[in-house]
C-alpha cells in the first residue's frame, strides 16, 4: 500500500488466538473503529446532524454484532467429548 492509504486505512497485525474467525472478525472489527471515526469526524465538523451519525453509528453496530454470532465469536465450541456408558 502507498503511505496515504496506510494513513486512512491503517492495520494492524492480529496477536490473539488464531482461528479464521477471529481473524474475520478482527478484520470486521478494525472496519468498524474505521468507520465509525469517520461518522464522528463528520458530525463534529458539522456535515451531518447528530440523528444521521447516531443511526450510521447503530446501524454499523447491528452488522458488527451480526458478524460475531455468524462467526461463533464467544461461543463454546461443541464438546468432541463422547458421554460416558454405562
Amino acid at each position: 500500500m502507498n503511505e496515504r492509504e496506510d494513513f486512512l486505512h491503517p492495520r494492524n497485525r492480529y496477536y490473539g488466538d488464531f482461528t479464521p474467525e477471529n481473524l474475520a472478525f478482527n478484520a470486521n472489527l478494525q472496519e468498524f473503529a474505521q468507520k465509525i471515526t469517520y461518522i464522528c469526524s463528520l458530525e463534529t465538523g458539522g456535515k451531518i446532524s447528530a440523528e444521521k451519525a447516531y443511526k450510521d453509528i447503530k446501524a454499523l453496530w447491528k452488522d458488527l454484532k451480526s458478524s460475531k454470532k455468524q462467526l461463533g465469536i464467544g461461543q463454546k465450541p461443541p464438546s468432541t467429548e463422547e458421554p460416558n456408558s454405562p
